[in-house]
Parts: C-alpha cells; structure tokens; sequence
C-alpha cells in the first residue's frame, strides 16, 4: 500500500496490483476513493474493501524516489484483476501546428498480460468504462488522486 497526502493534509490510498508485461512491464495500481486522517495509518483490509477509484500504469518506484507515494504497507489484492479493462489509441500528441484530435474512434482495448490488444474501433458498451492505459508518469498519478482527472491531454470517447 502507497499514500498520498492530499493538498487538504488528509491521505488516500493506492495499491500495486500487478505488472503488465504487455505495457512496458509497468506497474499496476488501484486507487481508492475514501480520504483518511493522515495521522495514523487506517486497517488495510478496510481501505482495499472500499470503492476504487480507478487502475493505472506507472512507475512506484519513480514516484516513490520523487517522494509523491510514501510505501506504508502491505495488502492483499482483492477484487481480482482479471477483468480489468485499459484503453489506448494512437490519437494522441500532436505535431505544431496541428489541433489535437479531440475524439477518437480508433480505440483498441486489453486486460493485464493480455497479449491479444483487440482494436475495437469506437469505444461503446463496457468499452466505455475502460481506463487510460498508457504508463502515467507518478505526478500524474497524483493529480488524478487529488482532482479526479489526468492533467494531460488524451482523446476524449465522445
């Protein structure tokens, strides 16, 4: 378990999970919802039976040495990580002068080590609930964990 101590002085919580090995072998987290006191450390069992927040790639050990995680502990994963769903399309950056494509319809989506990326064009149905999965740098990770959004620009599903 790593926290992050929000701009508020209170913590939430995030999880490794698991490495992808089909997304540059990087670390899979799961985020937790719920803020805690940051004076003491909260029941484990408790914050991983909580409402997740959202999964992501990245770096711990980046943003651990950058000192944006703090590692407090260990957990048991649970729910399983089986049928968690990412998102990706090469829609995204730009050259200068060019607008960034803001929809994108040419999405592929894959669980962790999946190593059939299944393109699927338009995101529709359970697609839709998929999550970014390019590897976020740490600080971005921690923006998303403070306001609830990425702070880079990625295509949009609709």
């Amino acid at each position: 378990m790593f926290s992050v101590t929000l701009d508020n002085g209170k913590k939430k919580y995030f999880q490794y999970i698991a490495n992808d090995l089909t997304q540059l072998n990087s670390d899979v987290i799961r985020s937790f919802k719920r803020e805690y006191p940051s004076d003491k450390i909260p029941d484990f069992a408790e914050v991983t039976a909580g409402e997740i927040d959202f999964h992501a790639h990245t770096m711990i050990n980046i943003g651990v040495k950058q000192a944006l995680f703090t590692q407090v502990g260990k957990s048991t994963v649970y729910p399983a990580i089986d049928n968690i769903l990412f998102r990706d399309t090469n829609d995204y950056g730009k050259k200068v002068g060019e607008e960034p494509i803001k929809v994108s319809e040419n999405w592929y989506v894959w669980k962790i080590n999946d190593k059939d990326f299944t393109k699927v064009g338009k995101l529709v149905g359970e697609n839709t609930n998929a999550e970014v999965g390019i590897v976020i740098p740490p600080f971005a990770i921690v923006e998303r964990i403070k306001i609830g959004k990425y702070n880079f620009v990625y295509p949009d599903l609709s």
